[in-house]
């Protein structure tokens, strides 16, 4: 006969199969739902005769930076379409990178004076910087312009980042301050004249990353975009990857109920709830194997019983 703690162990791992599975698929249809384009442009927007020296091209501000090519849509993309950039090989988990910050001086500004955390770039000239630190001085400057057909799509940079972040992290008073004034500029300039909280570029920037390749909002298209339409894209390729061997790519994106497009979190469940079945299984046909010795044994019990 079968033990009560058997039978519980067959059917936990068998329950866990049925939900497991039938999630995993609802949510793997999402994630396919979502219509996605990834274009990766660092290497297309170099001229030929800086091919060999991308390096040399990035540092060269007599260049210019200015990247167009076209990308067909291949699928009706429902608004709000999402715009993010995507970085490869890019650390921004690295340790002293990630501490090369001061979250007191970005909601307090030119108040507070203790930026010994934003080593090495907490001053210039003997002059505070704002915001300090090698994380803002870093800001991705690469920009993105949209046409379709003869008119330019508008590009909806507002609320792209966390509203906690812009409400409670990022001072309303507190404006950029002697930044990328140094002779070596990190990335994107702040207009000194817009207080933090309101530079949400900067803000969707200094939220890290945890791996080294990650995507970041830029902005949202507020129109559909239909099948064959051909989207003409105009970027200046100012950032620079090429110093490290990262790459950028520009990725277009509708979301889901689930978010953006994502097989991992599916194949995951589908994965545990499979695994889950077949040990729900094996332990069926095991116990049901060892089922006529535990009769037998259960049996001869009897008899030597009923004899003594």
């Amino acid at each position: 006969m079968y033990k009560q703690g058997d039978i519980q162990v067959i059917s936990v791992f068998l329950l866990m199969g049925i939900i497991f599975i039938p999630v995993g698929l609802l949510v793997l249809h999402a994630s396919h739902s979502v219509a996605e384009i990834v274009y990766r442009y660092d290497t297309e927007c170099v001229p030929a005769s800086y091919k060999n020296n991308m390096v040399a091209y990035i540092k060269d501000s007599s260049v210019p930076k200015l990247c167009s090519f076209s990308i067909k849509v291949n699928k009706t993309m429902k608004a709000p379409i999402y715009i993010y950039y995507q970085l490869d090989n890019y650390y921004q988990n690295h340790r002293r990178y990630v501490k090369s910050r001061s979250d007191k001086q970005l909601v307090h500004g030119l108040a507070y004076n203790d930026t010994s955390s934003c080593k090495p770039l907490q001053s210039h000239n003997g002059l505070p910087i704002v915001p300090c630190g090698l994380i803002a001085w870093s800001l991705f400057n690469d920009t993105y312009k949209f046409v379709l057909g003869k008119s330019e799509l508008k590009v909806n940079r507002k609320n792209i980042a966390w509203e906690s972040d812009r409400e409670h992290k990022f001072g309303k008073h507190v404006y950029p301050f002697n930044f990328q004034n140094g002779s070596l500029i990190g990335g994107g300039n702040l207009d000194p004249n817009i207080p933090l909280s309101d530079h949400e570029d900067l803000i969707v920037w200094m939220r890290t990353a945890a791996l080294p390749s990650f995507r970041k909002l830029y902005g949202r298209i507020e129109e559909d975009l239909h099948a064959d339409d051909v989207l003409a894209i105009k970027l200046m390729n100012n950032y620079n990857t090429y110093s490290f061997g990262g790459t950028k790519k520009l990725v277009i994106s509708t979301s889901s109920w689930l978010g953006g497009r994502n097989d991992f979190l599916g194949c995951a469940y589908i994965f545990v709830g499979s695994s889950s079945l077949l040990v729900s299984i094996f332990f069926t046909l095991l116990h049901m194997k060892s089922r006529p010795f535990r009769e037998i044994n259960f049996s001869s019990r009897n008899k030597s019983s009923s004899t003594d």
